[in-house]
């Protein structure tokens, strides 16, 4: 029978005589201790807590030690539960880590903070003689060419149009053939009700993800951090600078990274909350201390004008690093058939860096994995291009060294103009004395020199300096358009200018212009695809939140409905991989009606031009189509052409007509005239040769009818085959034969 330990029990056999004796029976009672409730295995299936609880094993599994240990949410913070002395080595040992990971990319910060100062968004006046910057003289120009800036502002302008589409991101793909009327309308109401949670809901995604752009483009890398929100209470995909993910140097990517932390400033409002809701532990902090920001954020407050010093400390944020590690601690031991394995597994640890105190410990795998844990992936990577290590390559590292070759080039050709428009000068020194060595002269004025009796061409003597160089001028033209080229922001001169260029030759301009555009719009749209995928998985672990906020639903959602529609369907994004600009899209587009008007019997009409009509950005092509009554019927203008074709025609039929009945009338004239034989001979022969000439003369009237006709008729189709119902009343014109000889009407 099951045994309680820390109890004391008398036994005895049914059947068996008590056994006399003359022992006292002590009972002793440990009230500080579990006391658990056994099988006859042996494995422990409920405990008894001293403060009245009970722990019960609902599913008739043992109940561990680990589990035990660890009651409560899975995703708790643990840092309740662990002793201090075991937390501040915890934070000892990271802080030191982050310390050093900092160090080994000391250089890439450099790099960002010139590139920073590259954009040129800072508005700077000629420097003065002496300035820090390296201006040797008064006046000295310190204008940047806008080379990496427009590139910069180009990519951005292009992904936000193609990556963040008005009417939502997200699309549904169903790639089962048996889907049902009911499975279109849970996926188009999944669909609907996801773009509504990230346009209306999440009103900061939009935004964001903007900034998110320009800061790829800019440095080649940039993250996306999908989580749970604990004071949104809803899940969020928040944009993570590069500068801001700290990453340990030996890492090639997210998943192979030993330690991932998130440098974040915190308001101490926000860190009060986070404290009370129970996500921190509730412990006294310290006043914030001074941040000491590095280069980049440093040059970063500067392009915007302003200062990262707080000399009130009540209003300084506080620094906090979220760290995505692995540990072994005490307590929490990864166990495997019940044995300790040593093995460490990776936890969410926060640390306040003023007071070194770890605000919570949280686990970063699923319960369904702790046999073996896995990491949970919480950041997505943007990349531009990829580079040789784990930070990769951005407009910065393309155009940089381009940027200041042409930057310096234009500084020179200013400061040569206006030195030779402002030349300075030099005076003799056996002259008068002066009362300044500045001579500015000003339109229409003058301005008094001694010369002690010198001619004044011998006392001063301006310096020979050169007009700004015509091949300096063409250097710096041929570098902005190489780099123009290599940052793929180079103007498309597509044709040249000609009507006629071949469509081929164009399409090939385009694509060849474009193809390191399109390989960053395929980067995106895969990252982006990932992105949804975990804030999926997100409303797995959350889905009321998905639906709570919104007041008009697609769909009656509750939790198994939701469940099943995200089992079932896949979320996307809504931009094509393939098609990378609207340019692409649109040239997709003409070159599909193209196709239509060379054959126009093998294409649906209506299908294309509600492809054409959303292209360009109408999300309900239908207003523009005629109702399905009149889809059969002829075109009014082509019923008006018709009708004038008809009306030409009898009035020629009308003048033959009258032309053969003059001819007659003359005819039986002549016959009654009373002429001699060989008179009236002569007069019926110019009556046949008159009759001749009236009969060619209306055949060919009517040949040339017939021929503006058919050139009308031609005309007509051809306007007629450029919507739907105009190719579908010009068939039967064409198949009668009304337009012969027309073989491509398009």
């Amino acid at each position: 029978m099951p045994m309680t330990p820390g109890l004391a029990s008398n036994l005895r056999l049914v059947g068996e005589e008590p056994e006399t004796t003359d022992r006292d029976v002590v009972v002793e009672i440990d009230e500080g201790s579990d006391v658990p409730v056994m099988d006859a295995k042996g494995n422990v299936l409920e405990i008894e807590h001293p403060d009245g609880s009970i722990s019960i094993s609902l599913n008739g599994r043992p109940i561990s030690e680990a589990d035990e240990g660890n009651r409560g949410d899975w995703f708790d913070n643990l840092a309740e539960d662990i002793d201090a002395g075991t937390l501040g080595s915890i934070a000892d040992d990271l802080l030191r880590g982050i310390k050093d990971d900092l160090d080994s990319r000391r250089d890439w910060i450099e790099d960002r903070a010139q590139g920073l100062k590259l954009l040129g968004l800072k508005v700077e006046i000629p420097g003065l003689q002496g300035a820090t910057d390296g201006a040797p003289v008064e006046g000295m120009s310190k204008v940047r060419h806008p080379l990496l800036l427009e590139a910069v502002l180009r990519f951005q302008a292009n992904a936000r149009s193609e990556m963040l589409p008005t009417d939502g991101p997200v699309k549904i793909r169903n790639d089962t053939n048996n889907s049902t009327l009911q499975d279109d309308q849970l996926a188009n109401a999944l669909q609907k009700d996801m773009n509504h949670y990230l346009t209306a809901v999440a009103k900061e995604y939009y935004p964001d993800t903007d900034r998110m752009l320009l800061m790829l483009g800019f440095g080649g890398t940039s993250f996306k951090k999908i989580y749970f929100c604990p004071l949104r209470n809803r899940p969020v995909s928040d944009s993570v600078d590069a500068d801001d993910l700290i990453v340990n140097n030996a890492a090639t990517d997210l998943s192979n990274a030993k330690r991932i932390t998130h440098r974040i400033m915190m308001r101490p409002s926000t860190v009060k909350r986070m404290q009370i809701i129970g996500a921190y532990r509730d412990i006294d902090l310290s006043t914030p201390q001074s941040y000491q920001p590095d280069a980049a954020q440093r040059e970063k407050a500067a392009q915007q004008g302003i200062s990262t010093d707080s000399f009130n400390p009540e209003d300084r944020d506080r620094e906090i690093y979220e760290c995505y590690c692995e540990l072994d601690i005490p307590g929490f031991e990864h166990k495997r058939k019940g044995k300790l394995t040593g093995l460490d597994i990776p936890y969410r640890v926060t640390i306040d860096v003023s007071s070194r105190q770890v605000l919570s410990i949280v686990r970063n795998y699923n319960e369904d994995t702790k046999d073996l844990p896995e990491a949970r992936q919480n950041f997505v990577k943007y990349t531009f291009v990829p580079g040789m290590g784990f930070y990769d390559i951005g407009l910065l590292h393309i155009l940089g060294n381009t940027t200041n070759a042409v930057t310096a080039a234009w500084r020179e050709l200013l400061d040569a103009g206006m030195y030779a428009n402002f030349p300075g000068f030099l005076y003799a020194d056996t002259g008068a004395r002066q009362n300044t060595n500045i001579f500015r002269v000003p339109p229409g004025g003058g301005a008094l020199v001694k010369t002690g009796g010198m001619p004044i061409s011998q006392a001063i003597m301006p310096l020979p300096y050169k007009e700004p160089s015509q091949a300096l001028m063409a250097l710096v033209e041929n570098m902005a358009q190489t780099g123009m080229r290599v940052g793929g922001t180079a103007e498309m001169a597509v044709g040249e200018g000609r009507a006629d260029a071949p469509v081929g030759t164009t399409i090939a301009l385009i694509d060849q212009a474009t193809k390191i555009l399109n390989s960053v719009h395929k980067r995106m749209h895969t990252a982006q695809a990932e992105e949804f995928q975990l804030l999926l998985e997100c409303f797995k672990e959350n889905p009321e939140s998905f639906w709570e906020r919104n007041r008009k639903p697609a769909y009656p959602w509750d939790e198994q409905t939701f469940m099943k529609a995200i089992d079932d369907f896949d979320l996307v994004p809504q931009a094509d991989p393939n098609t990378a600009s609207q340019t692409q899209r649109l040239m997709k587009i003409m070159a599909l009606k193209q196709l239509q008007a060379s054959n126009p019997g093998m294409y649906d009409p209506i299908a294309i031009d509600t492809a054409a009509l959303q292209a360009i950005g109408w999300s309900n092509p239908s207003q523009f189509m005629a109702p399905i009554s009149a889809q059969g019927k002829m075109p009014p203008e082509l019923q008006q052409a018709m009708a004038q074709l008809q009306i030409k025609k009898q009035e020629a039929d009308t003048k033959q007509m009258l032309a053969e009945a003059k001819i007659q009338e003359m005819m039986g004239k002549s016959g009654q005239g009373g002429l001699d034989p060989a008179t009236h001979d002569l007069k019926m022969k110019e009556l046949d040769v008159k009759a001749a000439d009236v009969k060619l003369d209306a055949q060919n009237r009517e040949a040339d009818r017939e021929s503006r006709e058919r050139v009308a008729m031609a005309k007509i189709i051809q306007d007629a085959i450029q919507n739907p119902v105009g190719l579908q009343a010009a068939a039967p014109l064409m198949s009668q034969g009304l337009i012969d000889g027309l073989e491509n009407p398009g």
